[in-house]
């Protein structure tokens, strides 16, 4: 399984950013699935998650700001981030879960300027 994150960059406060990851190997249609950040210096935290029925979850810090989704046939995730604040500067990564084991992307940076 590999997995592939791509649209990070530098965006002033306010601005839109949407994150893609591409998964190879499996597909996003199970349990399991979600962007987490990092930023300098703090643990890693949930974004938001996307589960096998298409149902999604949220950190509160991100409602109503980011949208989670994937394709139909389940090998691209998305994050739509909206109305980005200097605090969603991070690395955002995104996750899959299959057979028990738990693969990551390799991180795209965000960063947001105020």
């Amino acid at each position: 399984v590999q997995l592939q994150a791509s649209g990070g960059g530098l965006v002033q406060a306010g601005g839109s950013l949407r994150l893609s990851c591409r998964v190879s190997g499996t597909t996003f249609r199970f349990n399991g699935n979600g962007w987490y950040r990092q930023a300098p210096g703090k643990q890693r935290e949930l974004v938001a998650e996307v589960s096998n029925d298409g149902s999604t979850n949220y950190a509160d810090s991100v409602k109503d700001r980011f949208t989670i989704s994937r394709d139909n046939p389940g090998k691209t995730m998305y994050l739509q981030m909206n109305s980005l604040k200097p605090e969603d500067t991070a690395s955002y990564y995104c996750k899959v879960v299959r057979w028990g084991t738990t693969f990551w992307g390799q991180g795209t940076l965000v960063t947001v300027s105020s």
